[in-house]
């Protein structure tokens, strides 16, 4: 058993080999929690989930942190405009998010930190990169601290840049700068802002870089050396690229692998607040349930990008409604064995669109199953099916799914529904293969009666109301 890995610093799949045996450090960057979570977002979350369930599977100990960023100058920013409290914004929005994760059936992590919480280290951190001679504090007496890219040669190497070749930093005022490409560790408090949004610090009073918040908390809760760092591909650089050339900097060998998942996005355009192109999760869900958007979610590779259309949605959903329908007339939702092929998608970098064809697959296999009476067979295959949809979360008896998204009712009726009219089509299917021509018809004709219109492709008969 070997799970492979795209590396994004290696920029090829890796074996994945941990620095301890049989168990995994993994550091995902969580959400600023400014605003709403829209589908965007969760993608990431949906993708790491699917990656730590499945390195569970394989019998990893797996200890999972995904942070929170509940200090940023966007939720500054944004509290302003409301006129509320960036404290009271952060944590109104992070109530929001566990919403959208519990609605999607994301497991909670080993511990989830908020960057609040961690000012002491992040102190220590930049203290300690300062005495290194990677770091200064500002000459304009700002109270600015800066990260001296010049003085790290290894600068650039995540995202394979030289620094001649980058873009200045935008976090903070370029006057207290030595080169316009060096990043804010501590930004000085600002008239501007207010008082709450200051800590105390060697510097004067400010608050934490963004970058330095992440590098400080996957140091404390997995030391200078773990396994796998993940987070959208949109955080390569700079985020991503910081925090490696600062933790290395300060001493300690950071991650090993670094995976990102790719956007979903609308137009062509990634999916961002900025853009004006989000879609919350809340408003999805009175449409859908949660299994079904985590079904559309995890039906692509973490790799690809993805052009979201409530039409791909609605694909997805009425796939995974007849999933659900094999289940029940199969009778059992017990978990069994997974097919091979399932895991070999899987141990190939996450490979989930083949993963799902098994799947389709093994539920086409089943009703053949039951249309020829074979019922112990296809109760067998039914465990299969319900083994690869808990390895990808979205197990229909999963108590994580228990009255999730207002349109859950409808979509019940769809899949008892579609359970029905399943029974049918494999009768007709049954019949056809036995050249009962007349039985096949009138079957056809008794679908079609009750306004239910019956298309035979490639991959089997499909229906629509007429």
């Amino acid at each position: 058993m070997t799970i492979r890995l795209y590396d994004t610093a290696t920029r090829e799949v890796r074996d994945f080999v941990p620095l301890q045996e049989g168990k995994v450090g993994l550091y995902v960057c969580g959400l600023t929690v400014q605003s709403e979570p829209h589908v965007g977002h969760v993608r990431s979350a949906v993708n790491f989930d699917v990656l730590q369930r499945w390195l569970r599977h394989r019998g990893f100990e797996v200890t999972f942190i995904r942070n929170i960023t509940d200090i940023d100058d966007k939720i500054l920013v944004k509290s302003a405009e409301q006129g509320r409290p960036w404290y009271n914004l952060a944590y109104a929005m992070k109530i929001e998010l566990d919403k959208a994760y519990a609605a999607l059936n994301v497991a909670p992590p080993t511990y989830e930190p908020a960057a609040t919480g961690h000012i002491p280290e992040m102190i220590v951190l930049i203290e300690r990169l300062i005495e290194r001679g990677h770091a200064y504090p500002a000459a304009d007496g700002s109270g600015d601290v800066y990260f001296d890219v010049r003085s790290w040669a290894s600068y650039g190497e995540l995202t394979h840049q030289g620094v001649d070749d980058m873009e200045p930093a935008a976090d903070a005022d370029p006057r207290g700068k030595r080169d316009p490409r060096d990043f804010a560790l501590w930004k000085g408090r600002k008239e501007s802002e207010p008082a709450t949004a200051s800590w105390p610090s060697p510097w004067g009073p400010g608050r934490p870089g963004w970058h330095i918040e992440c590098s400080a908390m996957a140091g404390k809760y997995l030391g200078d050396a773990f396994d796998i760092h993940g987070g959208g591909v949109d955080l390569r650089f700079p985020h991503h690229e910081n925090e490696q050339a600062q933790s290395r900097a300060a001493g300690g060998a950071f991650a090993s692998y670094w995976m990102h998942n790719a956007w979903i996005t609308t137009a062509g355009e990634k999916m961002s607040k900025s853009l004006g192109n989000t879609l919350s999760i809340p408003a999805i869900l009175e449409r859908y349930r949660g299994a079904e958007l985590r079904f559309y979610v995890v039906a692509a590779h973490y790799r690809s990008h993805v052009e979201f259309s409530f039409d791909a949605l609605d694909e997805a959903a009425v796939g995974y409604r007849r999933i659900e329908a094999f289940l029940d007339r199969a009778g059992t939702g017990e978990i069994g064995a997974l097919p091979e092929a399932f895991a070999t998608a899987m141990d190939d970098d996450l490979g989930t669109p083949a993963a799902v064809a098994v799947l389709y697959d093994t539920v086409r296999e089943g009703n053949r199953l039951l249309a020829a009476g074979d019922d112990e067979a296809a109760a067998e295959a039914a465990r299969s099916v319900a083994a690869m949809l808990d390895v990808l979360g979205v197990h229909p008896a999963d108590p994580a799914w228990a009255g999730t998204g207002s349109s859950d009712g409808e979509a019940r009726l769809t899949a008892a529904v579609d359970a029905l009219v399943a029974g049918l089509l494999d009768e007709r299917t049954q019949a056809r293969a036995d050249k009962d021509w007349a039985r096949a018809d009138a079957i056809r004709d008794r679908i079609k009666a009750a306004g239910i219109e019956v298309t035979d492709t490639p991959d089997g008969p499909t229906w629509t109301v007429s």
